[in-house]
């Protein structure tokens, strides 16, 4: 594992942002770090990040105990972005690069290496009031990544974007994670976690409730359905094998009867209809979010 975290409580008063709050990202994972809003997603980026402490438990990063000088290991996107509005582009980036314990020269190669890469080297000379929300973002992102960190920390990374910049820094982070890097991911854009996340952890009431690679939370929360796809659109109709859940055109959502023997089943579905295709039909992110977070 490169992080984890370990019973972590934090309280303010009589509230408990995190109650003995657990989660383990491994070495090179996109982990996806989900929950309702208020769940304690922020607080717990922030203690990893050292910017608050937790009030007990604690925190590993790279088999040992998390230390300050660890920060220049760790990169950190907030949602609340924090650059200086007066302040110029590129001093702004080389200075956040040299609190990361960059050298100047190395962070200047960096910066433009990044620049001309995401075609904005007209912003350099900028001050940050003068550029658009998306431009901003993108610089942003620039300084949580440049000093080419061991883990990123993205809190709703693709907010502010429009389509198009979203889909060129979700390609920049898979490309991130391809050369080795380990990311923690925290946004309420499901489709997203579904594409780029390698595991996910759901915090609700300021507790983990569920943790692990995608595909295995996915197969835990699986069910009896299954999607077939018929050459004709006639609803499939409900028989004493399986139930109909849905119908859309030729394509069916089905549920298989308990106590029904599968191979009875698929002769049910074949003797009657002109089957296309046939798989199971796995639980989405956003149905599994719903119900862990229903069920408690």
């Amino acid at each position: 594992m490169l992080l984890e975290a370990k019973d972590i409580v934090k309280q303010y008063g009589d509230f408990y942002a995190l109650k003995k709050a657990n989660i383990s990202v491994p070495k090179n994972s996109i982990y996806g770090l989900l929950g309702p809003n208020g769940a304690g997603k922020t607080s717990l980026m922030r203690i990893i990040n050292q910017i608050t402490a937790q009030d007990s438990g604690e925190i590993i990063f790279d088999n040992k105990k998390l230390q300050r000088n660890h920060i220049k290991d760790i990169g950190y996107l907030p949602e609340e972005r924090g650059l200086y509005k007066k302040m110029n582009v590129k001093e702004q980036c080389l200075y956040l690069a040299q609190l990361k314990d960059m050298p100047y020269n190395e962070a200047k190669n960096r910066l433009n290496f990044w620049f001309d890469k995401l075609n904005i080297t007209s912003l350099l000379s900028k001050r940050v009031e003068e550029l658009s929300k998306g431009m901003a973002q993108k610089i942003q992102f620039i300084t949580a990544i440049i000093h080419e960190p061991k883990l990123l920390i993205f809190d709703e990374p693709f907010s502010g974007f429009d389509p198009i910049n979203a889909s060129l820094i979700k390609h920049e982070i898979l490309e991130l994670h391809k050369n080795g890097t380990t990311i923690i991911f925290s946004t309420h854009r499901m489709e997203s976690v579904e594409e780029i996340c390698t595991h996910i952890g759901l915090i609700n009431d300021a507790k983990t409730i569920l943790e692990g690679p995608i595909d295995d939370v996915k197969s835990n929360f699986s069910d009896s359905s299954y999607e077939i796809i018929c050459e004709d659109y006639e609803k499939l109709e409900s028989s004493f094998s399986f139930k109909t859940k849905l119908h859309k055109k030729n394509k069916h959502i089905i549920s298989i009867n308990e106590d029904i023997n599968f191979k009875n089943f698929m002769q049910d579905i074949i003797s009657k209809n002109k089957v296309v295709s046939f798989q199971k039909k796995n639980p989405t992110v956003e149905s599994i979010f719903i119900k862990a977070v229903q069920n408690g």
